[in-house]
């Protein structure tokens, strides 16, 4: 049987709070058993709104299968291009999360690939990623296994450019990005989370909800140091991009801080040495107006780099900031989140 899907949704932001809340109860409900999955959908019309090419299959492994929805870009020729992977929100698909980030047209612009892993209502009834299990939590194993899996397939059938393939997601696509970071760190050169929590900020259903209402009971310091230590011998510098809205009624911002406090020590400990560079104090603070207010953090290293950013943004919901209508859970009026993520990486 075909998997049960949520419609296509277009609806403005003050919405959000009504919908989300039984994906958000959905996702701290255990899993679905899997079983086998059914060929791939198609799209959507809506979702022709650029001049590449969709490509969509299933993908399959020791951990189940997954549909998969590839985005190439148009004039794509065989070079070397990045690869932005990109993790949907519970209720969210591929398309749906395409057409609300508007990552398509930029890449079609820029010249480089999107992946979009989906989760699926077999795994979990509302396409939540199972984030707060400690079954995908590490490498080799679970979600993020069947992930780097498929970017390892992109990679073998496109010509990608392996210095330059980031993660980027919402909610519980981006409590996922921030596992990708720490597990995968030979694959991910890069983590941008937008109203996510931090690696290993629950590890049970119930502790996820928990997390996500009041921030984890877990140090960020010790789930930074934990991060180091999953990544191990593959250990490296990540660059971390944070956002949060200062009235997102389902995650708390105190996930914002406590996911740069765990970038801040993953990254500092990358040259194997914890001596607070970079560390969680901002070197930079630059305020300013995208149809809402933002505050922008920068972190530094000892050399200047700016390693880590975080975003808060007034008035900002459980949204993407600066998406489109045309996706669910977007708010046009905010800064635009898919050009500073690319930017930020050198997409």
């Amino acid at each position: 049987m075909r998997p049960a899907r949520a419609p296509a949704r277009s609806h403005p932001a003050p919405r959000l709070t009504g919908l989300l809340l039984p994906g958000l109860l959905a996702a701290c409900a255990p899993p679905a058993t899997p079983t086998q999955a059914s060929q791939p959908p198609a799209g959507p019309a809506l979702h022709a709104q650029a001049t590449g090419t969709w490509v969509s299959g299933t993908y399959s492994s020791a951990y189940g299968a997954r549909f998969y929805r590839l985005w190439v870009p148009a004039g794509f020729a065989g070079s070397p291009r990045p690869l932005m992977v990109m993790l949907h929100g519970c209720l969210q698909d591929g398309y749906d999360f395409a057409a609300g980030t508007r990552m398509n047209t930029l890449a079609d612009t820029r010249g480089f690939l999107v992946l979009y892993p989906e989760q699926g209502t077999l795994y979990n009834s509302s396409d939540c990623w199972n984030w707060f299990s400690t079954s995908n939590q590490s490498r080799g194993a679970g979600e993020p296994a069947v992930i780097a899996g498929m970017i390892g397939w992109v990679k073998s059938n496109y010509a990608v450019d392996s210095a330059r393939v980031a993660v980027a997601g919402l909610s519980a696509g981006a409590a996922m990005a921030n596992i990708m970071g720490c597990t995968y760190p030979d694959l991910i050169r890069g983590v941008a989370s937008v109203a996510g929590v931090m690696y290993q900020g629950a590890t049970t259903a119930a502790g996820g909800l928990n997390a996500m209402t009041y921030g984890s009971i877990y140090d960020p310091n010790g789930r930074g140091t934990a991060c180091a230590t999953e990544m191990g011998s593959r250990r490296r510098a990540m660059p971390a991009l944070v956002f949060q809205g200062s009235a997102d009624p389902t995650v708390n911002p105190v996930n914002a801080t406590q996911i740069l406090t765990q970038w801040a020590q993953a990254n500092d400990l990358a040259d194997g040495t914890d001596n607070g560079d970079p560390d969680d104090t901002p070197d930079a603070t630059v305020g300013g107006t995208a149809c809402r207010a933002y505050t922008r953090f920068d972190y530094r290293t000892a050399g200047g780099t700016t390693r880590l950013q975080r975003y808060s943004v007034t008035g900002l919901g459980h949204a993407w900031p600066g998406g489109s209508s045309a996706g669910s859970y977007t708010d046009p009026c905010a800064p635009d989140a898919s050009t500073l993520i690319l930017n930020f990486f050198g997409f």
